[in-house]
């Protein structure tokens, strides 16, 4: 088996069979990006602005949790909608689900924010077993969605190591219709697999938060790499940025934004040219 990350996005895009990791990665090749913005802000405000400042140069807006925006109403959804259409991106709902089947069932589905409807991709962490991804799959497969699991996270002393990466790749390795990557540090090819298992066209996108070009890391534990060793040498198919592009304080800076996203759009793809040509 040929690791995914050797081939384009392009020839990956022709292959995938997730709808949703098919459009994700059709997009990358369009615009020229492995970028996305994780847009953790509480005012909806400044959520659309930010969202609408980096929009021409990302594939993927992620944000953290829908929940946390303390002025939440349904023109959030919409607006959201529009601007996706508008700069040609998807939705990446961080929800993190971690929740027996028939519950997140009803947290995707249901409740004030019915992610199921506008999200294209969500996530969930590997805790409850296989069972989490059942229940997702329930409502998300039908409308055409891809799930991620937490393989591994960049914050200092995650436990996501060791068995608990292996099981959550043979979940996904068990649910190839519907789960489509990891939240991950490096690429999940081979691990965890039996001699028994098929690899064969195994392909899951790897998206890497704690990507940063300046900053090492912060005071709550998050720690940073370049584009360069996220993509390049590491193998991760999408950059995850956040406070880099739209900083830590109150006020934004359009300019600054556009200006900052622009440049992780550049770094990353660059990193991606780079790993192609070795």
């Amino acid at each position: 088996m040929s690791s995914p990350h050797l081939c384009s996005y392009a020839d990956r895009a022709d292959k995938h069979k997730n709808p949703a990791a098919r459009a994700l990665l059709q997009l990358m090749v369009k615009k020229k990006t492995n970028l996305s913005v994780s847009v953790d802000v509480t005012r909806k405000n400044d959520f659309l602005a930010i969202i609408d400042a980096v929009g021409p140069y990302v594939c993927l807006i992620k944000k953290t949790h829908i929940d946390v925006l303390e002025d939440y109403d349904q023109t959030v959804v919409e607006e959201l909608q529009a601007l996706s259409k508008k700069h040609e991106f998807l939705i990446f709902e961080d929800r993190k689900f971690a929740d027996i089947g028939n519950t997140v069932a009803l947290q995707y589905s249901g409740g004030i924010y019915k992610i199921a409807n506008w999200a294209h991709i969500t996530n969930a962490h590997a805790v409850p077993g296989p069972s989490i991804v059942t229940g997702l799959a329930s409502v998300g497969l039908p409308l055409e969605r891809g799930l991620i699991l937490l393989a591994e996270m960049s914050s200092k002393g995650a436990l996501t190591t060791g068995t608990y990466t292996e099981e959550a790749v043979r979940m996904a390795r068990a649910r190839r219709d519907f789960v489509i990557g990891f939240i991950a540090q490096h690429r999940m090819e081979g691990i965890g697999a039996r001699e028994t298992d098929d690899l064969t066209d195994e392909d899951f996108l790897i998206l890497s938060p704690g990507v940063g070009l300046d900053a090492k890391g912060d005071a709550m534990g998050q720690q940073y790499r370049t584009p360069a060793v996220v993509v390049t040498e590491c193998g991760c198919d999408v950059i995850i940025v956040g406070r880099g592009i739209f900083g830590t304080g109150r006020d934004i800076d359009v300019k600054e934004v556009q200006k900052q996203a622009q440049r992780y759009q550049t770094a990353g793809w660059e990193a991606y040219e780079s790993r192609l040509s070795k």
